[in-house]
């Protein structure tokens, strides 16, 4: 047993989950904001606590005219952009006040000759990248600059959306690494596009959204954090609250790669009902031994690519350590998906590939014509009524 936890290190020093990243440093530019919105008052009336219940901010914004909500999202845009209950236009005004003024902040700093060159190095990319983050146009439902960074976009339209897919990412994602202009399909915005056009190819008119999701703190670097469920604790909090917050009904299938498979796996017995599939890629284990020890009534699909890394990984948790039974085993219960044309750890969302098919057709509801890795049809025996098949 020693000997695989030996090895569990060993692969982690020997991948991507290794890359190296500066520790978090300064002070949270949140928590001034925060503080300011605990005395704010809107024509006469006080705002709701940021840690107010959902339908309380929500009642409270629903009340409110649009050039009351503009003043709100303007004045605190940092806790407005990131307040669940707000409405996602109103959502989407904040966070691009806040990319703006982070923006800012990042270009005066990659000036600071008294920073060290690395330092302004990583502020003029940060610059950049909160820049094309606050372009016209760009739905961002979550900002957060303070340490590494929290975001996340929406394709599509919140508001008529009748399903919602949400890619949960995993290792290295922060802000900066939200995007990417080279090999944009491994970063969270690129799969969210990539899928969303599928998902639309695949119904075309149908409403439908998806969303980028990085909004919980990633494990970074060699370390025990990915090998434990720490932050994938305090990221599950974050994903049932935001699958518990978007609004109207649509229900919502989660796309969770990598480390995201833990985060998933961690917040399966809490998610809502209206979660209605988990689908995992690439998964190091959802800190579950079985599908049904995630106590969840959402749909449990699986895939690994042949030839990804993460397959040689011990599926073990022993003293915390490891994240335990490997999802794509037949005795771990999953529906297991073709992944075919996918290549290596970070390929599940090519075009033309089985994965993205499947992840498409899963998110549109389209059960009827996913391909199981079997190549029968075992996967999706059990499903009532699947829609457009």
């Amino acid at each position: 047993m020693m000997l695989a936890l030996a090895v569990v290190f060993l692969m982690l020093a020997t991948t991507g989950w290794t890359a190296v990243h500066p520790p978090e440093a300064g002070t949270a530019p949140r928590a001034a904001a925060l503080a300011a919105w605990s005395a704010a008052r809107i024509d006469g009336r006080a705002v709701p606590a940021a840690d107010a219940p959902v339908r309380t901010v929500a009642r409270f914004f629903a009340d409110l005219d649009t050039a009351q909500r503009a003043r709100l999202a303007d004045g605190f845009p940092l806790v407005v952009g990131n307040l669940d209950g707000v409405p996602a236009e109103t959502r989407y005004r904040a966070n691009r006040n806040s990319l703006v003024q982070a923006a800012r902040v990042e270009e005066a700093r990659g000036r600071d000759v008294a920073l060290t060159p690395a330092d302004r190095s990583t502020a003029v990319r940060r610059a950049h990248r909160f820049e094309s983050l606050a372009e016209p146009g760009r739905q961002i439902f979550v900002f957060d600059p303070t340490g590494a960074g929290l975001a996340a976009e929406v394709f599509g339209d919140l508001r008529t959306a009748r399903r919602v897919s949400v890619i949960v990412p995993g290792v290295d994602t922060d802000a900066v690494t939200f995007e990417r202009s080279t090999r944009r399909l491994t970063a969270p915005v690129g799969m969210a596009q990539s899928l969303y056009e599928a998902e639309r190819a695949a119904r075309p008119g149908e409403q439908n959204a998806v969303i980028a999701w990085a909004g919980y703190t990633a494990p970074t670097g060699l370390g025990v954090d990915a090998a434990t469920g720490r932050l994938a604790v305090q990221g599950a909090t974050r994903l049932e609250a935001l699958t518990a917050a978007l609004p109207g009904n649509a229900s919502v299938a989660l796309f969770c790669h990598s480390y995201g498979s833990v985060v998933c796996g961690v917040a399966a017995h809490r998610l809502p009902d209206r979660v209605t599939d988990l689908v995992v890629a690439g998964s190091p284990g959802m800190r579950a031994e079985n599908a049904a020890d995630l106590h969840t009534t959402a749909r449990v699909w699986a895939m690994r690519d042949e030839g990804d890394w993460i397959a040689d990984v011990p599926h073990l948790e022993v003293g915390g350590l490891g994240h335990g039974a490997d999802p794509v085993s037949p005795a771990f219960g999953a529906r297991l998906l073709s992944s075919a044309g996918a290549r290596s750890h970070t390929g599940y969302f090519e075009p033309g590939t089985s994965s993205l098919d499947n992840f498409a057709k899963i998110g549109t509801g389209t059960y009827g014509s996913v391909a199981c890795a079997s190549g029968a049809d075992d996967c999706r025996r059990g499903i009532s009524s699947p829609e457009g098949s």
